[in-house]
């Protein structure tokens, strides 16, 4: 068995400089668009009181010492740059991005990097469609930048030009496992676990007593769905279960729904999209279930970022805001296997 080199050998260097060099023509190309259209480029800090607020995310923590001897901080590396931009439209930046690198514990494999990089943009007085059109937009010039006529990996192949497929959550349930979403969620916030548990084990995907619903909605995903996303064409899926809203608005189309879509590529999720949730009040009773399930899974808990909420009370005006892993959007660009071979140097294994 051949031992792999390590990454600064400049054998193994010389072997990832062309996704490199597609990675610098791809940051220029997509400056290029967000200057075009507006936005402005911003900074936020990476360290943070409160990560993230999602529950399966695990996040590094340190500690600040405050200078003089008046005290220390607990303050977490952000798993996102959300709640920093979203301060920022708050105080009256109407259309903002960031290049973001973002830290995530105990993510390693072919997709994920314990430290990598976010590309996260918001527009004021817009609704989640007006992403879209971004996305579409952004694929087209990462491809161009690339030189090359499609995105490729795992075998599969996605022409960003070819026409997009929109498809529900729930249609991605019925077309790809044969099974009926929208009824095991009667109760859009409290849906029923057991009756997912019966449709899923109907195809062949078993229930372990410890499953939640979401445990079994993601069993299934990951199994039957999200391999059949983005082949030939992307794939926006939309239509997400209220409980799965996150930081996003409940869709006034359908209260059932969260304003949520998810951007695929050639199997490979690569951005999440919401129209952005503005009730301080009711992100406050999402955050403190989250901060309890968190509790109830892994032992531990994030404080609520309470400057946040403060913000969102201020007034945060209609907006939508997405966030596309950029190192996953340079692997599909430039036929790069694994997310190492389009990274200047990963963080060390040894």
């Amino acid at each position: 068995m051949t031992q792999e080199l390590p990454p600064w050998h400049p054998d193994s260097l010389a072997r990832r400089r062309p996704h490199l060099a597609a990675r610098a023509r791809l940051i220029g190309a997509l400056r290029r668009y967000f200057e075009e259209e507006g936005f402005v480029e911003v900074e936020t800090p990476a360290l943070q009181i409160c990560p993230g607020m999602e529950p399966h995310l695990q996040a590094f923590a340190t500690r600040l010492d405050e200078p003089f001897g008046q005290g220390q901080r607990s303050l977490y590396l952000h798993t996102s740059p959300e709640l920093a931009m979203k301060k920022l439209l708050v105080a009256g930046v109407p259309r903002l991005y960031q290049l973001a690198r973002v830290f995530r514990n105990g993510e390693r494999a072919a997709t994920h990097h314990p430290e990598f990089t976010m590309l996260e943009w918001y527009r004021n007085e817009a609704d989640s469609h007006c992403l879209e059109k971004d996305c579409r937009a952004l694929l087209v010039a990462a491809l161009a930048a690339s030189g090359r006529s499609e995105f490729h990996w795992n075998g599969q192949a996605c022409d960003p030009r070819q026409p997009w497929q929109r498809l529900s959550v729930a249609e991605a349930f019925q077309r790809h496992a044969g099974l009926d979403l929208l009824a095991t969620t009667p109760d859009p916030l409290r849906p029923d676990r057991q009756a997912l548990a019966k449709a899923a084990a109907a195809i062949g995907i078993v229930a372990q007593p410890a499953d939640r619903w979401e445990d079994l909605f993601f069993k299934v995903f990951l199994d039957r769905i999200e391999p059949q996303l983005g082949i030939g064409a992307p794939t926006l899926l939309h239509g997400y279960p209220l409980s799965m809203a996150a930081l996003a608005r409940p869709d006034p189309r359908d209260p059932r729904l969260a304003d949520r879509f998810e951007l695929y590529v050639c199997g490979l999720e690569l951005a999440n999209a919401f129209g952005e949730l503005t009730d301080a009040a009711l992100q406050r009773r999402r955050f403190e279930a989250d901060q309890a399930l968190k509790q109830e899974l892994y032992g531990t808990a994030y404080p609520i970022d309470e400057d946040f909420l403060a913000a969102l009370a201020h007034g945060l005006p209609p907006c939508s805001g997405i966030a596309l892993g950029f190192d996953r959007l340079v692997m599909l660009a430039s036929g790069a296997p694994r997310i190492d071979d389009v990274l200047w140097l990963p963080v060390t294994k040894r």
